[in-house]
Formats: structure tokens, C-alpha cells, sequence
């Protein structure tokens, strides 16, 4: 049983995750760190910050927000506990300081923690390697209206991941808005809409000579983003060695 302890406990995702660990066989909130949380609406353990944490969790996993790393990962540090980073909009400032720590614990990063994203970006490689050269590829990504960056996190990741494939040859177009000039071969196109409630769809399309190859995912509640991270914190828990690691070392 792996003992975890949720920050960011308050939020949407922190919920989630803790209803999803709740549910789990194998994992087992043993507290949360949340300022602004109501303590007594949660039937864990609730620390305002660093200072107030009595527990010792296997691993520690982050919904929070992005500046948060600076309480969360020199805490990881003084008592050898390693770290999953589920939030997003971190900066290069944020990175280097991630990366610094990594040195000395174990943190997993990723920008979606859905299994199924992260197979599909898979599949997207493969993809790219043997259509890339011949078919013209556009992204388009789906969320609720509340969402406040655009492309997502998760579409940016994709967009990168292709990319990658191709050398890095290819040049970002969003959107055509004011455009007077045909496509150009190497332009990879990533598109956003934004209404309702849809949790997240990212779609890929290869269109080529008289077909189109359509790779897509769509999450319907953000439990799967809540149950890839009990999969990352558990696996994290058992690995020990200090390190950067990602999605890919989970489905290897």
C-alpha cells in the first residue's frame, strides 16, 4: 500500500484524486495540503503548509499550481520523498529548479497524466515516422469554456512530440486567422475550441492525397487524469533512485 499525501488537496483535481485513492486497492491518502481548504469537509488530515505536515507519505503528489514547487520540493528534499508534478504553466525558471532537485529525489512530470493521452502521443511517433514526409498534419484541441490558456498544455506536448519525429523541421501555425498564402508543407497547424464542459479532446489529423488518418482521445471526467496519477505515484514510490522521469517510464 502506497501512502499518499495530495497537495493542491482543495482544487478540482485534488478532489478527484483523493475520491480515486479512496477507491484505489493500492494507494492511501494519509493527508493534504491546502490553505484554503475547509478541513472538516474532508475525512483526511488537512495542512495549511509545510510547517503543519505530521505525516511521512510515501510520495507526494501535486494539483496545485506551478509556484508551488518551491514549498513542495525542499520539503521532498529534507525527508527523501519523492515527488509527481501534475500542474501545468511552469516556466523555464520552474524547469531548471525541477531539474536541479531531480538530483536529489525522484520526481515524475508530466503534462497529462492520462495513460491514454500519453499512449496516444506513442502511437502519434509511430505515426509520424511513416506519414510525416507525405501527409500535411493538424492538431485540434477541445475544452470547456473556462479554460484560460490556449493551445493546452497537453496540445503543446503532442504538437512537440511530432515534431521531434520530424527533426524539428516543422514551424507551429495557430490558427489561419488574416492568412493569404496556401499551406506550407512544413507547417503543423494547432487549433483551439474552447465551450461547455468538455474535459479535453485532442485530435491529430494526417491529411493526405485522397485519405485522412484521424488519431484522437477524448477524456469524459478528469478521473483518468486522477487515476494516471495513482499509477505514477505508486510506480514513483518503488523506484527510489533519484531522477526525471516521465509517462514513458510508467508504460515501459
Amino acid at each position: 500500500m502506497t501512502n499518499i499525501l495530495i497537495w493542491g488537496v482543495g482544487g478540482r483535481l485534488g478532489r478527484t484524486l483523493l475520491s480515486c485513492i479512496d477507491a484505489s486497492d493500492n494507494a492511501n491518502a494519509i493527508g493534504g495540503v491546502d490553505k484554503f481548504a475547509d478541513a472538516t469537509s474532508f475525512n483526511i488530515p488537512i495542512f495549511s503548509g509545510v510547517s503543519d505536515i505530521n505525516v511521512k507519505p510515501d510520495v507526494i503528489i501535486d494539483f496545485s499550481r506551478a509556484d508551488a514547487v518551491y514549498d513542495i520540493l525542499p520539503y521532498a528534499k529534507e525527508y527523501g520523498i519523492p515527488v509527481v508534478l501534475c500542474t501545468t504553466g511552469y516556466t523555464e525558471i520552474h524547469l531548471d529548479y525541477i531539474r536541479e532537485l531531480s538530483r536529489d529525489i525522484a520526481i515524475f512530470k508530466a503534462s497529462n497524466m492520462s495513460l491514454g493521452i500519453n499512449l496516444m502521443i506513442d502511437l502519434l511517433k509511430k505515426a509520424t515516422n511513416v506519414l510525416g514526409d507525405k501527409y500535411d498534419i493538424e492538431l485540434i484541441e477541445y475544452h470547456h469554456n473556462i479554460k484560460v490558456d490556449s493551445p493546452s498544455g497537453t496540445a503543446i506536448t503532442i504538437a512537440d512530440a511530432i515534431n521531434k519525429e520530424m527533426n524539428n523541421t516543422l514551424v507551429y501555425q495557430h490558427g489561419r486567422d488574416n492568412s493569404n498564402a496556401k499551406r506550407d508543407k512544413r507547417e503543423l497547424g494547432i487549433h483551439a475550441v474552447r465551450g461547455g464542459t468538455v474535459v479535453g479532446k485532442h485530435e491529430v489529423l494526417f491529411l493526405g492525397n485522397d485519405e485522412i488518418i484521424t488519431i484522437k482521445h477524448e477524456a469524459s471526467s478528469k478521473a483518468v487524469f486522477a487515476e494516471g496519477a495513482i499509477k505514477a505515484g505508486v510506480y514513483l514510490a518503488g523506484v527510489k533512485k533519484p531522477g526525471m522521469y516521465d509517462m514513458s517510464d510508467l508504460l515501459a
